[in-house]
Formats: structure tokens, sequence, C-alpha cells
């Protein structure tokens, strides 16, 4: 017996050390699979489904390499999951002289010299932020590591956080007076000396592109890097391989020029005036958009003469003020990086609108506050596969759902990975006993208006049978806002509906209560864990099709074109495959959980394409009965009445059958 095996076995030390452990075969599997990689370069693409125990599957091999290991997860709370509990208590058993460190991104650290610069020059600051303040310097006082994550007394989007943080443009680096205090260089240091590195996607992309972490110390060293919910990388690196410049960016610039005006060179009256003039100029430009947040293709936005007239007119003004401050050079260290920003953001600028070039998606993202804009490739799988070959790691790839019908091309392709070894492990969970599919009968179509009041219904009649909680998940903020505002009073339930606080707040309240209802777009429809009767049935109001004017996918969408392909079976419908398998796999987390899954969209069976959907997800009992399915709520279903429906289905699209 291997090591590996050894570990995982029933008298393995997993199963002595963690009361409740079951060996799973699948688990063994996959940490043999990475166990295995010998050779530099290595790749292997792993798509373990839920209950599985895809953590401890890496993490064991992870723990047993010699030499350096980075771990990286698709988000924040993922990562310090991982760091926080899942990495010590096999640590403890497999390896305790292990060192091992979490590193996050620059802006999660507090900058001891913004935070003297604004306490000494706040500025025209409103009185919630003087509060913030002063909760920051009494925390500052106490802190070890300087994480922000510590600053719970602050919501997450606090103003005074881009205040005492800082970028990659206002970072002093060494010559920064409190370079040998800095909390980043101190975290940079342990991840140095450390033999498994905890990150997440976003850092380690930013790192590849920007060199903004202190991973080009990291990555040539690493033996082993792991990408955990790898579904989520090709869109969070084409992220990082893009250029963006925002009007946020540019009035921070200004806002930071006024406090050395008003702390080192008391004599830049005109550098004062002219960063006035620019941070004004970068607000009437975010006027020019409505106010509404939007999304849009800035090749169209540019044909409009008022947003033209106003990004020319920024322009012209950020070269006037790069033109002054160049004057003051040598005179104090942070404007002397000031002007390293003012050209840096002209540099972005002139990327960014240069929109007649080709093989990119140029476009905008508006918030109530700033105004941003991008030039992002249609594919990363070029610079992604040389950085790959340029390092000598262990790859490995893994999350529930990377496959399209069984078939790994999608995600290999964006990628760049090239021949890959792939591993499908199939969920250990008995889905045909504990969980039903139902695609309900008589519903209209997803575009048709009396799709609000059928969507209200349904829900009214399951939260009536199901004495669990409900997830109900939307494509759209529009559909959510409309069915929550048809639910209002008519449910014996409380209702959690998506921005009425933070995402945290909600899933912490619904998993608390035990039988609520919670509306939620897209950032519920994956990383959501909510096992037991808190959450018995999921309803998805319609297939998870990308928005067709989103501006990246109609860049991606012509491209597809130009190279004679489908877009839709080569972009669009794998994309909505993937976010569907991620939306049916909150429902069941556990060996003991049960429920229903209701899809409200009739292209699954009046739709060729439907098939893959179907294919792609957990083999559930499936019935366009909604009865059975409220049935199967109240507990009505006998074991044997499952094990039978399991065998056939009575899904069909004629929708002129009787539903009794």
């Amino acid at each position: 017996m291997s090591r590996i095996s050894g570990i995982f076995s029933p008298k393995g030390e997993l199963s002595q050390a963690l009361p409740g452990f079951q060996p799973r075969q699948a688990q063994q599997d996959m940490a043999e699979a990475i166990h295995g990689l010998k050779a530099s370069g290595d790749q292997l693409v792993v798509e373990a489904e839920t209950g599985t125990g895809k953590t401890f599957a890496y993490l064991a091999p992870a723990l047993l390499r010699r030499g350096k290991v980075i771990l990286s997860t698709g988000t924040r709370n993922l990562q310090e999951q991982l760091y926080h509990r899942d990495l010590p208590r096999l640590r403890d058993i497999l390896a305790p002289d292990k060192i091992v460190t979490l590193l996050k991104g620059r802006s999660n650290y507090l900058c001891i010299q913004r935070l003297e610069q604004f306490s000494a020059a706040p500025g025209d600051v409103n009185d919630d932020a003087l509060k913030q303040l002063q909760v920051v310097r009494r925390w500052a006082n106490a802190t070890k590591l300087g994480d922000i994550g510590e600053l719970s007394a602050l919501p997450e989007d606090a103003a005074i956080l881009p205040r005492v943080t800082s970028t990659q443009d206002n970072c002093l680096g060494r010559e920064c007076p409190h370079y040998d205090d800095c909390y980043l260089v101190k975290a940079r240091k342990s991840a140095l000396e450390a033999d498994i590195v905890v990150v997440n996607h976003h850092l380690f992309c930013a790192d590849l592109v920007l060199k903004d972490t202190g991973f080009g110390e990291l990555i040539p060293d690493a033996e082993l890097v792991v990408f955990d919910e790898a579904h989520q990388l090709p869109e969070i690196a084409s992220q990082y391989f893009s250029d963006s410049v925002s009007t946020r960016q540019i009035v921070e610039l200004c806002r930071d020029l006024q406090v050395v005006y008003q702390t080192a060179v008391r004599d830049a009256r005109a550098m004062s005036q002219m960063a006035t003039q620019v941070e004004r100029s970068a607000r009437d430009l975010r006027l020019t958009f409505p106010l509404d947040p939007e999304r849009g293709n800035l090749r169209q936005a540019i044909q409009e003469d008022k947003f033209a007239t106003a990004a020319t007119h920024l322009e012209e003004q950020l070269e006037r003020l790069h033109t002054l401050v160049k004057t003051f050079l040598g005179r104090d260290k942070t404007l002397d990086q000031c002007v390293e920003r003012t050209e840096l953001i002209l540099k972005r600028w002139r990327e960014v609108f240069a929109v007649e070039r080709i093989g990119y998606s140029f476009w905008y993202e508006t918030t109530p506050r700033q105004a941003s804009f991008h030039r992002t490739p249609l594919s990363v799988a070029e610079p992604f596969n040389r950085v790959m070959e340029e390092q000598s790691a262990r790859w490995v790839f893994t999350s529930a759902t990377l496959t399209v019908n069984h078939d790994f091309a999608y995600f290999n392709e964006r990628l760049g990975l090239k021949a890959p070894k792939t591993v499908q492990l199939s969920s250990p969970f008995n889905f045909a006993e504990q969980a039903l599919l139902c695609l309900p009968r008589y519903f209209p179509e997803p575009h048709q208006r009396e799709m609000v009041g059928a969507l209200s219904d349904l829900v009214e009649q399951v939260v009536a049978a199901n004495d669990g909680g409900t997830f109900v998940l939307f494509t759209s903020h529009r559909m959510l806002q409309a069915v929550a505002k048809r639910l209002e009073d008519k449910l014996d339930r409380d209702v959690l509906v998506q921005g009425s606080t933070s995402k945290r707040e909600l899933l912490d309240s619904f998993t608390a209560k035990g039988n609520a209802v919670l509306l939620g777009t897209s950032s519920f429809w994956e990383g959501v864990d909510v096992p037991g009767e808190a959450l018995r049935c999921v309803i998805i109001d319609k297939l998870p099709f990308a928005s067709p004017d989103e501006p990246l996918l109609q860049a991606r969408v012509e491209d597809c074109k130009r190279r004679g392909q489908d877009p839709f079976r080569e972009v669009q419908l794998p994309q909505a495959v993937i976010a569907m398998k991620q939306g049916a796999g909150r429902l069941v987390r556990s060996v003991d959980d049960e429920g229903v899954l209701i899809i409200c969209d009739n292209r699954l069976l009046t739709r060729p394409y439907g098939q893959i959907f179907l294919a792609s997800l957990p083999p559930m009992q499936r019935t366009r009965s909604l009865a059975k399915a409220l049935a199967f709520l109240r507990r009505e279903t006998t074991k044997s009445d499952t094990l039978a429906a399991s065998k056939s289905s009575d899904l069909s699209v004629d929708n002129k059958t009787s539903d009794s």
C-alpha cells in the first residue's frame, strides 16, 4: 500500500485522528493522481463532484511534498477557510513541522504611510469617514498583522479603506519611511520562508502580470501549484491580462497630490488647482453615463458625442497635470511617485481607448461612484500557457464543475492546457434517492411577462410544502426584484433578498433560521455551502446564458464567427452549462441531505441543447409534475417510490398531458 493510500484507508491517519472521517475511493484516487505528478510541467485537471472530499485530496499530497507548494482558491473567503480550518487539521496529523502562511493582495493590508498622510490632511471628507478613521487608528495601535479583515467594525466597502491601504501605483516601495515595519512586506517575507502558501486566484494572476505580490520570488521555487475552484480561473486571468483605467484611480491621484501640497510642497498652488480641475473632469466623465450601474461596449460609447468630448477633455487635462507635476520632481518622494502614476495612467488611457485594435474586447463598467474602461484579450490561452512553460512546477486544476457533457475540452482550451491528464470523479451521494429534479409543466417562456407571476406562485407553493429552507436563484437583478415585490407580505417565512445586507450576513441568517427563503443572483450560484434542513429546495428561474449585451461575450462571439465556428456551441452554451452545474450543486451537500431542484425553463426539453444541460446535471430522479415535487418536499414519498422513480422519468415535451 502506498503512503497516500495508507493515509486515506479505514485504519489510516485520517480515520484515526478525525472523528467522523469516512474513506472514499474517489478522494483517494484524486490524492494518488496528484502525488503521482513527477515531471516538471506536468498538468492534471480533476473534476471532483460535491462529496468527493477534494480539499483533503489535494492537501494530503501537498503536505507530503518536499518542495514549496502554492494553493490558490477562488475567493478570499475560501482562502480563509482553507488556511484557518482545513489545513491545520491535516498539518497536525501529517506534517506538523511544515510552515504554512496566508498571503493576500496589498489592498488587504494597512499602509502606515497612507494612514499617517490621511490623518494629517483628511481634506474634505464627511463625518462618517472621520469616525471610520478613528476606528482604524485605534485598531492600528493594536494589530500585529495589519490585515484589514480584522476590522470587523467597518463594512467591507467602507470609504476609509482605500485611503489607508496602498495600490501598486501609490506604494513608495523601499523609499517608504515605514518599509521595515510594512505589514505587506512582512507577509511577503513569511510567504518566502513558508513551505505552503495559501493565496487566491486574483492574487496569483496579479503577480503573473503585474509582479505585484512578491511571487516573482515564490513561483520559480514552487514544486506544486494547486488551483481549487479552477472553473473561475479563465475569467479571472482575463482580467489581469487586461489593461484598465478608471476615474477612481484619477480621483485618488488628485487627492494624493492635494495631500502632498498641504504637507510637503506648500508653494505648489498651481499643482493643487490643476489637480482640482482633473478631479472635476473625471467626475464629469462619470456623469455622462446613467446613474444606475451598467456595462457596455466602449467602441459604441465613444461614438456618442457627449462621452467622446468628456473623455478627450479629461485626457488633455491629465497631460497638462503631468507636465506641471514634473516641474516639482525631487522635492518629495510621494510627489515623485505621483509623477510616475500620472505617466502610467496616461499610458493605460491611450491603450484602452485605441479601440481600432483587433483581438480585444473594449468595454466599460460604471458604479454609482466611478467609471472604468478596459481592454481585455479574447483569449488568455497563449499567455497563461507561456507562464506555465516558464516555471518548473507541477500544475493541478480542480473544481466540481469543469466538464460540459463529461468533456474537459472547453476548460482546457481556455487556459491553453496541452494534453493534460484528466480525471472525472463522481459524487458518492445517492442522488437517485436524495434528490428530485422537476421541470414543471405549463410554465411560460422565460421572456414572457407572465413569468414573474408564475414564478412567484411557484415559490408560494414550494414554501407551503417545504419545512426547510428555499433558494431562489435568478439570472437577472430585474427578475429578482420583480419576484421579491410580488412575494412581499405573502409568505409566513423570512424572505432574504440579495442586496439588503452583505452576502455573509444573508447566508448566516438563512442558515440560522432553518426555513427561510433567499432570493439571489450570480454570486449565490456558487461558493455557497448550506447543508442539512436549512436548504431543501433550489429554484432556478431560467438557463443561465450570459446577456447578449455583455461586451466581452459580444467580442468572443464575433471572433468565433470570424474563425468559421459556431459561437453558440463554442462559447455561450459551455459557459451556461457550467453555471447551471454550479447552481444545481447548492442542493445536496452531504450524504444526509435531500431536496428538490426546480428549473423553470421549458427550453431544457424543447431545444436540442437542453439534453446537454440534463446530461451534465447529477443523476437525480426527474419529473414534470410539480405535485410530485411538492410531495417529495412534504416527505410523502417513500424510499420504494424514490427507487422506482429513479429507474424512469416522466420528462416529456407534451404540455397537454395531465399533471395529476
